[in-house]
């Protein structure tokens, strides 16, 4: 946790939506689906992964559904990977291989 997280707490709880530990995952999650999003328009496996709207709106509701309980998880592959970033593309993985790419296949 970060002092925003513990000691400045009171202090900076009108903006803690965006600068805590948790805020910062929960964006590094939204960026990584936008990217992925955006690629899809020149990279032609990420055209297939991304074929309609219908995949989009999934991708994008794991981001905008991002909960202390993802968040958890992201900081518990974080202890595995020792990186954040990484951490946060595995958890994407995850959340794909277990909503996305398994209701696609039925």
């Amino acid at each position: 946790l970060c002092p925003l997280d513990g000691r400045y707490r009171g202090r900076v709880a009108p903006v803690r939506a965006y600068f805590s530990e948790l805020a910062l995952i929960r964006y590094r999650v939204r960026v990584e689906v936008e990217y992925l999003v955006a690629l899809r328009t020149v990279v032609p496996v990420l055209r297939e992964l991304f074929a309609d709207e219908t995949t989009v709106a999934k991708w994008r509701a794991i981001a905008t559904g991002f909960s202390i309980a993802d968040a958890r998880r992201c900081k518990a592959i974080e202890k595995v990977t020792n990186h954040d970033v990484k951490a946060v593309e595995y958890f994407l993985k995850e959340r794909y291989d277990a909503e996305i790419n398994t209701m696609s296949s039925e």
